[in-house]
């Protein structure tokens, strides 16, 4: 009996949906929008992470020494940085390797390097630091000059400390800027997408309102009155979820070709066929849920005919 029930619920809630498919379609087509937006925020999440990653992987301090600064002063604090829970590794450049390097990029000046040649090695050693996180580089700083500070009892062997952290920075703020604006848009296309989907049911119930109340009189329960609608929503936001996820796939061909060689991060189309299981979890799910929480607010307000 129990099954019986269940297929002719099936069966009502699939010809609900094509006897009203002009809206329905409106419906499917309004929730595919939305969907698409939740699947391209979830994937552009994991673009921008990536390409954070890979920023942060390029950002470090780099600190000139005087030249007089001797090997075993900068040894010694290469070693005290490296004990330090901020700092991920440290690099040892030293004096002749900076000349060699400096010439190398210059090798084409050779009014340059003959000025070199006269006036002898005019560079001091240099480390490259690696913080654990780019926002700990304001501490590796602090201690830097510290360190540097004679009146702290430390020794001015330092010339200069740099790092980009404001780019970090700008790209930490861009990515929280981007889901919020993301956010945003979502929130406001599931409301539209619930409106749309909540008309459809109710038009739907409309129509059916002769049918219904023979059903009412005929002893029909709740359930039997209210699931093929609920059924309706599901099949609305199915259809929408296996539109948004063929809509995503030539997008993420389109956007890796127009970012290929700008921005650094993971290939988009890889990242969408190797999590076409999650992706599509999530499509689906939300799709679902969109389609039944409008139905079941439609059927709560309308289907007491």
């Amino acid at each position: 009996m129990l099954w019986i029930n269940t297929k002719r619920i099936l069966k009502l809630g699939f010809i609900n949906f094509w006897r009203n498919s002009i809206v329905s379609i409106a419906s499917v087509l309004t929730m595919a929008v939305t969907l698409f937006v939740i699947g391209s925020l979830y994937i552009g999440a994991a673009f921008l992470n990536s390409s954070l990653e890979e920023v942060k992987n390029k950002v470090d301090i780099s600190v000139s020494f005087k030249v007089d600064a001797s090997d075993d002063e900068i040894i010694s604090l290469k070693k005290d940085l490296s004990l330090q829970p901020e700092v991920k590794a440290v690099d040892y450049i030293g004096r002749d390797q900076e000349l060699a390097d400096f010439k190398e990029s210059h090798k084409d000046n050779a009014i340059l390097l003959q000025s070199l040649e006269e006036t002898g090695n005019p560079f001091g050693a240099r480390l490259n630091i690696k913080a654990v996180d780019p926002a700990q580089y304001d501490a590796v700083a602090r201690f830097l000059v510290n360190r540097n500070d004679p009146s702290l009892g430390g020794k001015s062997i330092i010339d200069q400390i740099s790092y980009k952290k404001d780019v970090v920075d700008k790209l930490i703020g861009l990515i929280a800027t981007s889901k919020k604006v993301g956010m945003a848009i979502s929130i406001i296309l599931i409301l539209l997408s619930i409106l749309v989907t909540f008309n459809t049911i109710s038009l739907a119930i409309y129509i059916s309102r002769e049918e219904i109340s023979v059903m009412r009189l005929v002893g029909a329960g709740e359930s039997y009155v209210r699931y093929p609608f609920l059924v309706e929503g599901i099949i609305s936001g199915v259809l929408a979820s296996f539109l948004s996820l063929a809509l995503l796939y030539p997008a993420t061909l389109w956007v890796r070709d127009a970012t290929a060689g700008v921005f650094g991060g993971i290939n988009l189309a890889s990242y969408y066929i190797n999590n076409f299981a999650q992706i599509f979890l999530l499509l689906s799910g939300c799709g679902i849920i969109l389609g039944i929480i409008a139905s079941f607010w439609a059927t709560r307000k309308y289907a007491k005919v």
